[in-house]
C-alpha cells in the first residue's frame, strides 16, 4: 500500500524559507514519479514540481522556477521541496502525490493523473 505523508509547513513571512518533507513507503521511488501539488482557497489543484528519478527529470511551473527546488533521497525514501523567497501568492496547502511511472516521454502533471495522494500540509505566507 503507497503511503505518503507530508510535513514542514507552517507561517512565515514574505522572503522566508520553508522546506517541505513527504515520507513515502510502499513504493519504489524507479517506478514512480512523485510530486508536489497545491491547493489555495477557492482555486483548483495545481501542479508545482515533480520528480521521476528513474530519467532524472524534474518539473516546475513558472511560479516554481527560480524559487522552489525539489530533490529526494531515496535511501529514506523521501522527496522534499525546497521553497525560497516565499510570497503570499504561495499560500495553500501541499499536497504529495505520486504516480506509476509512465516512460520517459510523458509526464503527467495534472491532478487527475496522480494515484496517490497525501493529506497535505498548510503553507501560509503573510506579506
Amino acid at each position: 500500500e503507497v503511503q505518503l505523508v507530508e510535513s514542514g509547513g507552517g507561517l512565515v513571512q514574505a522572503g522566508e524559507s520553508l522546506r517541505l518533507s513527504c515520507a513515502a513507503s510502499g513504493l519504489a521511488f524507479d517506478e514512480y514519479t512523485i510530486g508536489w501539488f497545491r491547493q489555495a482557497p477557492g482555486k483548483e489543484r495545481e501542479g508545482v514540481s515533480f520528480i521521476a528519478s528513474n530519467d532524472d527529470y524534474t518539473y516546475y511551473s513558472d511560479s516554481a522556477k527560480g524559487r522552489f527546488t525539489i530533490s529526494e533521497d531515496t535511501a529514506k525514501n523521501m522527496v522534499y521541496l525546497q521553497m525560497n523567497s516565499l510570497k503570499p501568492e504561495d499560500t495553500a496547502i501541499y499536497y504529495c502525490a505520486a504516480r506509476y511511472y509512465a516512460g520517459p516521454y510523458y509526464h503527467a502533471v495534472e491532478p487527475y493523473e496522480y494515484d496517490f495522494w497525501g493529506t497535505g500540509t498548510q503553507v501560509t505566507v503573510s506579506s
